[in-house]
């Protein structure tokens, strides 16, 4: 320990709750299955983030064995389970963290601004402080460790969002979290917002005091800033800024704001292990499909990059001319281990921990046998096509179809030949399309029976190289029944395509559903 970590003062900690597995899944298009999560969670430990919020166990069976599964096997940062101030949310949150012991927390809000008062609840103000303290009261009866949420609360009344601050403290509330759920809050109001209520809410200082900050004004960043100088000791934040529409406050920036620019918030700290922080973007980036723009503070590919002249000269002399931060201080070390078919399975496995991944004897054997096929079409395998195998394998997409001959020609009219096997049985079709792409989901259809409508598609490599790795995302609605989402990877995009709208019409024939229910639907967007 260095000689200014020795003298951190614990009364300037800033507890960073990571709430990527919660608020950032809700991001369109970003859903994570439980082995997924897992995986995410283990590396959040890793990354010593403070508070995991695990998810919202109500909305879906799937979500309250994932919440229940990370508060069973992640040690280290204390669990969180959201719920609304109901009593099926509260139970389910309650009995989903439970696993994690002393380590547990249920995280309740209740809407408090005025228009969510007169349009969302239509309740007064006497019963939206009645729920808050029944809310906690109950969540008091399965943990120890509960926080309360005033959701929408920068654009609540400040003098009665002090009000429901200090009822919920009075009933047990540990933490009080203070959202900016719409992202409307600027910095020069949202920090003293953080004042008023330190200075007019009975009980506060015995509580933290969290924000929760969305970017809607590109401000969550900022306005996480402005409230930890006027108080708040906890900031709610997301691996590379994920989250509702445009997302929270970036966990990576907000640390390394507070790191490098220690002269400007002096005292303040947290106990991040910055070192992780490039993995945990990679990491979460991969197996929620989000890609990390280029220029993207901390963790964009050119965020150490430098292409002018005047830059290079500068860097060539002395770093610091034009670069704030040591890449190595975020976990980018400049090499990469590339791998091929002679690397046997210790340095496979070795190199798959490196990138946080921990995978059973059984797991294990399938990824290398992908990982051999892999390395059979590809000169070398770089980390990221390691990451997409093991994310494949944790798609968990049900097989009734599987992808067996794929054949395509292009020209005037694009046709796909494809043969798929279900059981012991195999079955071949083939039609055309506007294109190669188009064409072979086509004759997927037709060979399955169904038909389907493409809402979203997106392909991106993966990896470098003429020969790099590609990975196709899909929303498919079939029949005009719920959409579901699946991705694929291939060095071929095409087949990776095909392989991706197999696994959706797989998941559509099977039953399987988006997770939650109308009512858990609605809530989603909390906090």
């Amino acid at each position: 320990m260095s000689t200014n970590e020795a003298k951190r003062d614990d009364r300037n900690r800033v507890v960073i709750f990571d709430t990527t597995l919660r608020d950032g899944e809700q991001c369109p298009g970003a859903s994570m299955n439980r082995a997924e999560k897992l995986q995410v969670a283990r590396q959040l430990a890793r990354l010593k983030v403070d508070i995991i919020e695990a998810g919202f166990p109500i909305a879906s069976p799937d979500d309250f064995a994932a919440v229940q599964a990370i508060a069973s096997e992640i040690e280290g940062p204390r669990i969180a389970g959201l719920a609304r101030c109901l009593e099926k949310d509260i139970v389910a949150a309650g009995e989903a963290v439970k696993p994690a012991g002393d380590r547990a927390r249920v995280h309740v809000f209740l809407a408090t601004s005025a228009i969510h008062r007169q349009y969302k609840l239509r309740k007064a103000e006497a019963e939206i402080i009645r729920l808050a303290v029944e809310g906690v009261r109950q969540a008091k009866t399965y943990v120890d460790d509960v926080q309360f949420s005033p959701e929408d609360a920068s654009r609540t009344e400040p003098e009665f969002l002090a009000e429901v601050c200090a009822a919920v403290i009075e009933a047990g509330a540990t933490t009080v979290n203070i959202p900016d759920t719409v992202g409307y809050a600027v910095p020069e109001q949202f920090g003293p917002l953080i004042g008023y209520l330190k200075q007019h809410v009975p009980g506060i200082d015995g509580v933290t005091i969290h924000v929760h900050c969305h970017n809607d004004l590109g401000l969550a960043v900022a306005n996480s800033l402005a409230a930890v100088q006027h108080g708040a000791r906890g900031v709610e934040c997301t691996v590379n800024g994920l989250g509702e529409r445009a997302g929270n406050c970036s966990l990576e920036e907000f640390v390394m704001a507070l790191r490098t620019r220690a002269d400007a918030y002096e005292g303040l700290w947290t106990g991040v292990e910055s070192r992780e922080i490039h993995r945990s973007s990679r990491l979460v980036s991969q197996l929620s499909g989000m890609v990390v723009q280029r220029n993207k503070a901390i963790v964009g590919a050119n965020a150490f990059a430098h292409e002018s002249g005047i830059h290079q000269d500068g860097m060539l002399k002395e770093r610091s001319t034009y670069e704030i931060m040591r890449p190595e201080d975020v976990g980018i070390s400049g090499t990469e281990l590339v791998l091929g078919k002679h690397s046997g399975r210790h340095a496979f496995k070795a190199q798959l921990a490196k990138l946080g991944f921990v995978l059973s004897g059984e797991e294990l054997e399938r990824a290398y046998a992908d990982f051999i096929a892999l390395a059979d079409k590809k000169k070398s395998v770089y980390d990221d096509d390691l990451v997409a195998i093991v994310q494949e394998r944790m798609e968990e997409t049900p097989e009734m179809y599987r992808l067996d001959y794929l054949h395509v020609s292009t020209g005037t009219v694009p046709t796909a030949t494809v043969r798929v096997v279900k059981g012991e049985e195999s079955f071949q079709d083939a039609a055309t399309g506007d294109g190669p792409v188009d064409a072979a989901f086509r004759t997927l259809e037709r060979v399955c029976g169904v038909s389907g409508r493409l809402l979203d598609y997106s392909i991106q490599a993966v990896t470098k190289g003429k020969d790099a790795l590609g990975e196709a995302s899909l929303r498919v609605s079939f029949d005009d029944g719920p959409a579901v989402h699946a991705k694929a990877a291939s060095t071929d995009i095409i087949e990776a395509s095909a392989k991706a709208y197999l696994n959706c019409l797989n998941r559509h024939l099977l039953g399987s559903k988006p997770a939650g229910d109308a009512a858990a639907a609605e809530a989603k967007g909390a906090v």
